[in-house]
């Protein structure tokens, strides 16, 4: 779909700061707030907004820490559907939190979260390896986020980075 120079400002701005008002938005874009209120309603309609989430360090609140593992999938695309088919399968466990077709050595890019590093793997032996079409797997845990969406969560963010100049 092609958008205006008007809707990419937008998209821009609430990518950045989703919690902007509708009123500091069209400040930023000179546009009505109607006008704003409108595109970003079309936007959400046509589901190029998904959703606005908050990126939350569940890892510093007492009795949510969640094991998250990284699994990469190697299938057998089905004919006539390719890895969709396979892909819906799998993106429907509710363990399943992101799920990415990709290139190279592996097929799929499995994102799971569970309380226990059993936890995950009996869903990788249980459910994951019996899915149709299924090859191989490969479990990553992570161990630490630094980095997530663009947003640094450990680590020395306000770090002065300034090149140091001594005569």
């Amino acid at each position: 779909m092609k958008l205006t120079n008007e809707e990419l400002e937008i998209l821009a701005i609430l990518e950045e700061n989703h919690r902007q008002s509708v009123k500091s938005i069209a400040m930023q874009v000179q546009l009505s707030e109607d006008k704003v209120a409108e595109l970003i309603k079309k936007l959400e309609d046509e589901n190029i907004i998904v959703s606005y989430p908050a990126l939350i360090d569940w890892s510093k609140v007492d009795g949510k820490e969640n094991v998250v593992a990284m699994i990469d999938v190697k299938v057998t695309p089905k004919r006539g559907v390719g890895f969709d088919e396979v892909a819906e399968k799998i993106y429907r466990f509710p363990e399943v939190t992101s799920l990415y077709l990709m290139s190279g050595a592996y097929d799929l890019s499995v994102t799971v979260e569970g309380k226990t590093m059993k936890e995950i793997a009996m869903f990788v032996s249980d459910k994951l390896s019996t899915v149709e079409n299924v090859i191989s797997t490969t479990t990553h845990f992570m161990l630490k986020k630094y980095k997530h969406d663009g947003v640094i969560i450990e680590g020395k963010e306000d770090q002065d980075r300034r090149m140091v100049v001594a005569p």
